[in-house]
C-alpha cells in the first residue's frame, strides 16, 4: 500500500477532496518526523508507539572480503504494535503472497 493508496481510501471514506487528504496525511507525517528528530515517544492509541532508539557502536564484517567494518553508533527509528493491533493481526487466517 502506497501513500496515495491511504489517501484515496481516506477521501472515500471521509468525502473529503484527495487534495486535502493528501495534504492532511501529509502533514501528519510531517508531524511525525518532527517529533522523532526531537526525540519524542509518539503513541496512537490503539495502533502503536513510535520511538527513537540509539545503537551501540560494533564491528562487522564485510561478506565479500572479510575484512572487519567499524560501524559508528546511530539513531533508529522503532514502532511498537499495540497489543489490539497484534491481536487484529493474528486474527487473519490467511495472508496474501507478495
Amino acid at each position: 500500500m502506497t501513500k496515495a493508496d491511504i489517501v484515496n481510501q481516506i477521501a472515500e471514506a471521509t468525502g473529503l477532496t484527495k487534495t486535502d487528504t493528501s495534504v492532511v496525511v501529509e502533514g501528519f507525517l510531517t508531524s511525525l518526523i518532527a517529533a522523532m528528530e526531537q526525540g519524542e515517544h509518539i503513541e496512537i492509541r490503539g495502533f502503536g508507539t513510535f520511538k527513537i532508539v540509539h545503537r551501540a557502536p560494533r564491528t562487522g564484517r564485510n561478506p565479500k572480503t572479510g575484512e572487519v567494518v567499524k560501524i559508528p553508533s546511530r539513531a533508529m527509528p522503532v514502532f511498537k504494535p499495540s497489543r489490539e493491533l497484534r491481536n487484529s493481526i493474528a486474527e487473519v487466517s490467511v495472508l496474501p503472497s507478495s
